[in-house]
């Protein structure tokens, strides 16, 4: 006597899977603005080790949001981001090197943009 039954069943045929175009959500944003939410690409070891995934890190402000982010790609870059991760880095205090005291380092805004397979941003 079988446990589950005798009965074969058949294997369904695997289908091959399709690559799918993902887009963040993006934001209608005013003409000229798109500079000022994207300050600078961010040029550090991590981030130049992730553009080889498709990752790109940038230093935006402080008030950007991650609809408003992939926009200014978008219209900057001329790709669609995929997903966009965004890390708030807080302000450092610092010993200052010409005078006594200590001093603060400004708090900064990072966001790292995911794109599709393929689509790669050139910086000149």
């Amino acid at each position: 006597m079988a446990l589950f039954g005798t009965k074969k069943t058949e294997k369904k045929e695997k289908k091959a899977k399709v690559a799918v175009k993902r887009r963040a959500r993006t934001a209608p944003t005013k003409d000229g603005v798109a500079h000022e939410i994207i300050r600078a690409p961010w040029f550090s070891e991590k981030a130049l080790m992730a553009t080889e995934r498709g990752v790109y890190a940038f230093a935006v402000s402080t008030r950007a949001t991650k609809a408003a982010i992939a926009s200014a790609i978008k219209e900057i870059y001329n790709v669609e981001p995929r997903k966009i991760r965004i890390v708030n880095l807080p302000a450092k205090r610092k010993m200052m090197r010409t005078k006594r005291g200590i001093g603060q380092r400004a708090a900064r805004r990072k966001a790292y943009v995911y794109l599709n397979a393929g689509e790669t941003i050139q910086f000149a």
